[in-house]
């Protein structure tokens, strides 16, 4: 019974939180894990570098248009990075998942 992850990365821990608080509360993610990390990326010609924040969303495949919409909806970035990744796990944890969000 596999499920998905979102990948998405945010300018600050503040926006990290507000977005997966969102998810969370609107049962379309059952989890979110956020840590800050170190980017480097092609942006408008130039390389940059930059402190930015990760969230790894834990979700079932059926949400996973509405989880992008709701970020798009809400991102800072212009172009914000949200990458869909198919995992399984361990059974009891991936119905917990499944319990714990709605499928729309």
């Amino acid at each position: 019974m596999p499920f998905i992850i979102v990948y998405t990365t945010h300018p600050d821990e503040q926006s990290a939180n507000k977005i997966s608080s969102e998810l969370i509360q609107k049962k379309l993610v059952a989890c979110a894990n956020i840590f800050p990390m170190q980017s480097a990326y092609w942006w408008q010609g130039n390389i940059e570098n930059g402190n930015e924040y990760v969230s790894i969303l834990k979700t079932i495949q059926e949400n996973f248009d509405k989880v992008k919409l709701e970020i798009e909806k809400v991102h800072k970035y212009e172009v914000p990075c949200i990458m869909k990744i198919e995992v399984e796990a361990n059974e009891s944890y991936e119905k917990w998942i499944r319990e714990s969000v709605t499928a729309l």
